[in-house]
């Protein structure tokens, strides 16, 4: 009996000192603990920022918080028609963060309740300024947009989504596609094509949104973009991809290294300035407006299979990003 109780004393013992091991290695991984992250959290606290890709495996922390951002976006989200000044305001506000003159840019766009702040891509370690509208989770959104700009490398280029949503997918190849190439800006509607009356929120085709008023002012200092769009299958039912220099002409030779790059993937690509192709974007305004000062445009549309496949979007990405590199060369 008595050795009895002396093992019990014994285990009892050993087990104490192992829960007081256990509460002080607890201590001190509470005490490390990473500071909060919320300064790198998408606008909107109900959201969680690990949205999925749509394989379901986790993208980049820049292609998160855009992706949570359109995650709400339908035809009944909202849209409130931007005023002359409102345009003004933003495109002088985007200006003067593309001058780096931070600080004038904050309190520009504060008149419109506009935002400026800086996010980290992990995945790189790529700052981005983001501009987003501060009332984003209110009940009825202005569906203004936000735009993304590379703080780490001169800017040289842009990316537009003028459908998120809409065009299933597409704000994750511009998210993808700014991660993955240096010196770009991301301009991103801010509402699906169908929200508000009639087609006011279909910005590729409206000159009096906020996305042209941005868009134009990245045309003014001559920095070509391409803007990319979904397609159905029955569009195009022999491509997968249409590629065109929209009204101009000034990017044929980036619209060939794009096709030829594709194709070497296995894309078949109907090229739009060598012959007649469906979705072409002729009537595009941004294109337009590109087309007026010379500056180089591509209008690109994707069809579904890419788009919603992970492998296949990252080829697309590639393929873009190669002709981004002629873009980003200094002159």
């Amino acid at each position: 009996m008595k050795h009895s109780r002396t093992r019990l004393i014994t285990i009892a013992k050993k087990l104490g000192v192992f829960a007081a091991v256990t509460a002080v290695a607890l201590s001190l991984v509470q005490c490390d603990s990473p500071p909060s992250d919320s300064d790198h959290k998408p606008s909107r606290p109900d959201r969680s920022p690990s949205a999925p890709s749509p394989d379901g495996r986790p993208g980049g922390n820049l292609e998160r918080l855009i992706t949570d951002y359109t995650s709400d976006f339908d035809e009944d989200s909202g849209y409130r028609h931007p005023t002359r000044e409102d345009r003004r305001t933003m495109a002088a506000g985007i200006a003067l963060l593309l001058d780096h003159r931070r600080t004038a840019a904050e309190h520009r766009l504060a008149d419109v309740d506009f935002a400026v702040r800086t996010v980290t891509d992990p995945a790189g370690g790529r700052r981005f300024a983001e501009v987003a509208d501060r009332s984003e989770g209110g009940a009825a959104p202005r569906g203004w947009g936000r735009v993304y700009i590379d703080l780490d490398s001169p800017v040289r280029w842009s990316a537009q989504i003028p459908h998120p949503v809409a065009d299933r997918y597409t704000e994750r190849l511009g998210a993808r596609l700014l991660s993955r190439a240096p010196g770009g800006v991301l301009v991103v509607a801010g509402a699906h094509r169908k929200a508000g009356r009639g087609d006011e929120a279909d910005v590729a085709h409206r000159r009096d949104s906020v996305f042209h008023a941005i868009c134009a002012e990245l045309v003014r200092r001559g920095l070509p973009g391409v803007q990319l769009h979904g397609m159905d299958d029955a569009s195009a039912p022999k491509h997968d991809v249409v590629a065109s220099t929209g009204r101009g002409r000034e990017a044929v030779t980036e619209g060939r290294d794009l096709a030829d790059a594709l194709r070497e993937r296995g894309y078949d690509v109907c090229r739009a300035w060598a012959r007649s192709c469906p979705l072409a974007g002729r009537s595009n305004v941004q294109g337009r407006t590109a087309a007026a000062r010379d500056v180089p445009f591509l209008h690109v549309e994707f069809d579904a299979r890419i788009r919603e496949d992970r492998d296949r979007s990252r080829e697309v990405v590639e393929a873009l990003a190669e002709v981004t590199r002629t873009w980003r060369r200094p002159g």
